[in-house]
């Protein structure tokens, strides 16, 4: 469907129809990199080597481009700390040239099943008949009036695909508990809207307030909130971070942590359905919005997938990462792998990999055009992936969200419309 959309030129004001998207203040057609970008598949072969260098640039009008370079600005700097703080603690040991090469080795155990383009060669599902637990959510920053705020927990079953791995992962207990927080109407299932945050980012009430969940909740949905393995509670005890674990393990234990992101998931879903929810979609921010994208395409129950701010490839997200880029760059020259080597090693949990099960119809991507940290090139290549499905930009950057309450009524706007309702 186009939408129109309107555009500021010089001084005055134009309508244009831009394609399948919407804006606040900036359209998917002012982005300047026209030229395609997804390649054919493999993609992790095909892909421009060099396209972490590729620029984010916009068409812009003198007072957005001076909103959008500001922020930009200010996420380089962020992304910077953040990069410096990984390779100083994680990327040592995840990026040695001693791992890498033991991770290529195995690389037969993921390359095969990213070839073969079938999910759920990888993506096995889980178990049936996991109990989850139902507690009381400890220090609730939202209290529904006509309804409940509970913790969900149970043991994850989760065993990973690569045999080198299986006993070294399972003994960190804090990660194999898996958690999630629900607010439930008390007249009865609702459609459930379900919310993975980012890497870092885990505090519920961090995304609540980001997210505009209790406004959702009063629309009259249901809402649950997802903690990604190795973040909050799930972290070990000596972990400098809430988040630590998930990239100082290794490539392949990167894709472990992915796989286990999306089986603890699937199980909070079988729960849902137990409750009684007929529909249940989900929205994420950052990492969680590249395991948003990844869903869409290994569970067809998802009746919806919003990434916001998504990252798309992580190998080539790491390599625009400075300082940590440096880290991994030497590791890469001493272990001798290649970039579309360890593209096709990580290639097995990309979105990019699998076609998506949910009809582009219901699948919307919001993107930052002032985002460093995941730049607009990725949400551009997971646009074209999708069959150039709804895309909203805004003039913001990673974590200053500019017109935010313009794309959260378009969230809502978008649900009513496929009929996402009770």
């Amino acid at each position: 469907m186009a939408i129109p959309v309107f555009i500021r030129k010089g001084g005055g004001m134009s309508k244009m129809l831009v394609k399948r998207s919407v804006s606040s203040r900036v359209g998917n057609s002012d982005f300047s990199m026209m030229r395609q970008l997804l390649p054919q598949q493999p993609w992790w072969q095909n892909l421009e080597s060099n396209f972490h260098k590729l620029p984010d640039d916009f068409e812009l009008d003198i007072r957005t481009q001076m909103v959008v370079k500001g922020t930009a600005a200010v996420d380089v700097a962020l992304r910077t700390a953040v990069a410096s703080l990984v390779s100083v603690s994680a990327l040592p040991l995840s990026a040695s040239p001693m791992k890498l090469k033991r991770d290529m080795d195995d690389s037969e155990i993921y390359s095969e099943k990213a070839k073969a383009g079938d999910p759920s060669l990888f993506f096995k599902k889980p178990p049936s008949g996991v109990v989850v637990h139902e507690g009381p959510a400890p220090w609730p920053h939202f209290r529904p009036e006509n309804g409940s705020c509970t913790q969900l927990s149970f043991d994850s079953p989760f065993v990973p695909t690569n045999p080198r791995l299986r006993e070294g992962y399972r003994k960190n207990s804090h990660n194999m508990k898996a958690i999630a927080q629900y607010w439930r109407h008390d007249s009865g299932p609702r459609p459930t809207i379900c919310v993975i945050h980012g890497f870092l980012a885990d505090p519920y009430w961090l995304n609540s307030m980001f997210l505009g969940l209790p406004w959702f909740y009063k629309q009259g949905y249901d809402i649950l909130l997802y903690t990604l393995p190795h973040h909050g509670k799930r972290k070990t005890a000596t972990a400098p971070f809430s988040g630590y674990g998930y990239f100082s393990g290794g490539i392949a234990h990167i894709n472990e942590t992915v796989a286990h992101s999306v089986h603890d998931f699937r199980i909070f879903m079988d729960y849902l359905e137990g409750q009684g929810v007929e529909k249940m979609g989900v929205t994420g921010i950052s990492l969680g919005g590249y395991t948003s994208s990844l869903l869409a395409a290994v569970d067809e129950r998802l009746y919806f997938s919003i990434p916001n701010v998504p990252v798309v490839s992580l190998f080539d997200l790491m390599l625009q990462w400075y300082p940590a880029s440096w880290v991994i760059k030497a590791g890469m020259a001493l272990g001798g792998v290649r970039v579309h080597e360890a593209r096709n090693l990580m290639a097995v949990h990309c979105p990019l990999t699998y076609k998506p099960l949910i009809p582009k119809e219901r699948l919307f991507i919001i993107g930052g055009a002032g985002d460093r940290l995941a730049p607009p090139k990725h949400a551009r290549l997971l646009w074209e992936h999708w069959d150039e499905c709804l895309i909203h930009w805004f003039p913001g950057n990673h974590v200053l969200h500019f017109d935010r309450g313009l794309y959260l009524r378009e969230m809502r706007n978008f649900m009513k419309r496929i009929d996402f309702s009770w």
